[in-house]
């Protein structure tokens, strides 16, 4: 219980209670461990004089901006607090903790706290490293100033639980956008995957290497077009360190064959998590997929991918020697950097665009055979026969043909 470590304590004390309810003090511990939130609590405030006639209506407050009905000052819940910050919301939670929603009351910023129990995932002999390693990501995390990288604006740690206070965004994770109802059009994917590229090519040159890059780590608001990788620092956390919860550094499914067996990451292997995430948001699949975790490791490291125009035939030829560069089993047959792989993406991008006056003279030489300049094709009338709606498009189109 002094360690946070709240779920274990209450099944230890469900299991004292079930054999002596009456125990020493453990009714009173037990209520406490009720009471008692994930994070701090602070005394609420006291209730105003009673000599103070203050109108009801301003007697009141929101707790929470998401009540719909706002609670008395005198009354408020207690809140709860995480070092310095205020908690207001739990936004969600991973395999390395939980996110909240908070605020800094000092300056009234809003931010997103993502907290992380090293006294319960660690064992003693490993939490000092873990600590240390903790501390030491999140202030390289920290030195990262990119337009499409989360800004971190802290780290500490309260009662066993480290937290990294950081840049609170609106908009909605990538991985939204690998289902196949969801899947963006092929030049938005290419040009947001390009921009994830340039901030990777950016933090690889401050010597900070992501280690799971996938589309949950990635934010993207459509209103605004805002773009940010997530999660910088947090992976490192548990890179050479035994967990009690057998956390797995990274997501299988996004790491490169180098990061499965535990070699020196540079830049190259965030390279290979973003080709992986960039075939999964082009059509909806992993490019590796496995039953059982030991095969799904050896089609990683050995099996090459299946192309992506197998799933979605539409796409252009360019993208599949961009993925097999991408997806190469050896970190030397990769790009040499992310910024080489940002300019490959946006030059498929653009040759795509130059294709098509091309591909409307190809449709003519299909029907017509090669074309010299001459007079204007006359109109052709709805009534002429034999001539599909489909040619007759592409002899009207023939004026234009340079």
């Amino acid at each position: 219980e002094k360690r946070r470590q709240i779920q274990k304590a209450s099944n230890v004390y469900s299991y004292i209670a079930a054999r002596d309810p009456n125990y020493r003090d453990l009714r009173a511990r037990r209520q406490r461990l009720k009471e008692q939130p994930l994070t701090r609590g602070v005394a609420p405030a006291p209730p105003p004089p009673a000599q103070a006639q203050t109108p009801p209506e301003l007697e009141t407050q929101p707790a929470d901006p998401d009540l719909a009905y706002p609670a008395p000052r005198h009354v408020r819940a207690t809140t709860r607090t995480l070092g310095r910050y205020e908690i207001e919301r739990e936004l969600g939670k991973g395999a390395m903790g939980t996110v909240y929603l908070g605020r800094d009351p000092k300056i009234n910023r809003v931010v997103a706290i993502k907290a992380i129990p090293l006294a319960q995932e660690f064992e003693e002999d490993d939490l000092q490293e873990a600590r240390a390693r903790f501390f030491r990501e999140a202030e390289m995390a920290g030195r990262l100033n990119h337009p499409a990288i989360v800004t971190v604006y802290d780290a500490g740690e309260d009662h066993g639980l480290a937290y990294i206070a950081m840049e609170y965004l609106r908009g909605t994770h990538m991985s939204h956008f690998t289902e196949a109802a969801r899947i963006l059009p092929f030049k938005t994917t290419m040009l947001l995957v390009a921009r994830v590229a340039d901030a990777l090519y950016y933090a690889h040159r401050q010597n900070v290497v992501h280690r799971d890059i996938k589309p949950a780590n990635i934010m993207f608001n459509p209103d605004t077009d805002e773009l940010k990788i997530t999660d910088f620092g947090i992976a490192r956390l548990t890179d050479t360190s035994r967990t009690k919860t057998g956390i797995v550094l990274g997501t299988p499914s996004f790491m490169s064959p180098e990061q499965l067996e535990g070699r020196p990451l540079d830049g190259r292997s965030d390279q290979f998590a973003l080709g992986v995430s960039l075939y999964q948001l082009l059509c909806g699949q992993l490019p590796f997929r496995a039953e059982s975790m030991p095969r799904l490791m050896q089609k990683i490291a050995t099996e090459p991918h299946a192309s992506v125009r197998l799933v979605r035939p539409e796409l252009p030829e360019c993208i599949d020697p961009i993925l097999t560069r991408t997806l190469a089993k050896s970190a030397d047959d990769r790009y040499a950097h992310c910024g080489e792989l940002a300019r490959a993406l946006r030059d498929c991008v653009g040759a795509q665009g130059a294709s098509e006056p091309a591909q409307m003279k190809a449709l003519v030489q299909k029907y017509f055979g090669t074309l010299k300049r001459g007079p204007a094709v006359p109109p052709i009338k709805a009534a002429t026969p034999k001539i599909t709606s489909e040619r007759r498009k592409v002899v009207t189109a023939r004026v234009e043909l340079p």
